[in-house]
């Protein structure tokens, strides 16, 4: 049982080598199926705690299993949706087969993919949400197209919370996290004094 476990870990481990391929349309940016499921993952544990009555560690889990599939399958992007089928249902099945937490797994991206409930509602909000993150990054380097994307990710989301959350996105600069304009230690680096409030 626990050499299942461990090959199943190992398999995880190629998200981390899975590219996302809408960059490739996009013109910029890039990252793995991991560095996506990541930050979704923190979306669906920030959303489930703005939406009263979700269940939060059901959210968090959803999110992080949701494109586990793509460990096999790879990614696809809308555009090679229109010209190939994947059989996600299939993948999730034989990666999960003999795992003792592989009914738990299947579940949570059955309930992801129906977005019959709260939370599977909430993650594909998580799901796009980080999209949304990435294409305000590459709007902000300069990059053109990723504004009319970034028109079709926003109408997607359904939740209060996540249309709440793609707003304030749109609103803000993605770097101003770290950058302060307004302090001089882009001038004075460690010289400078902090500023009074």
């Amino acid at each position: 049982m626990l050499k299942r476990t461990v090959e199943f870990l190992y398999e995880a481990g190629m998200l981390k080598k899975t590219p996302r391929t809408g960059y490739q349309f996009l013109g910029s940016g890039s990252e793995s199926v991991a560095d996506h499921s990541f930050r979704t993952t923190i979306l669906g544990y920030v959303l489930a705690t703005m939406e009263n009555g979700a269940d939060m560690d059901k959210t968090v889990r959803m999110c992080l299993f949701h494109d586990l599939p793509e460990a096999r399958t790879g990614d696809h992007n809308y555009v090679n949706k229109k010209y190939v089928t994947v059989n996600e249902e299939k993948a999730i099945q034989d990666q999960t087969r003999g795992l003792p937490f592989g009914d738990d797994i299947v579940a949570l991206t059955d309930e992801f993919n129906a977005v019959n409930t709260l939370e599977a509602r909430i993650a594909k909000d998580a799901d796009q949400l980080d999209l949304i993150l990435e294409l305000k990054v590459q709007l902000d380097s300069g990059n053109p197209n990723a504004k009319e994307w970034l028109v079709y990710a926003l109408k997607r989301l359904c939740t209060d919370s996540g249309k709440a959350m793609g707003h304030e996105i749109m609103a803000s600069k993605s770097d101003a996290w770290w950058f302060d304009n307004d302090a001089d230690w882009w001038v004075n680096g460690s010289e400078s004094k902090p500023r009074k409030k």
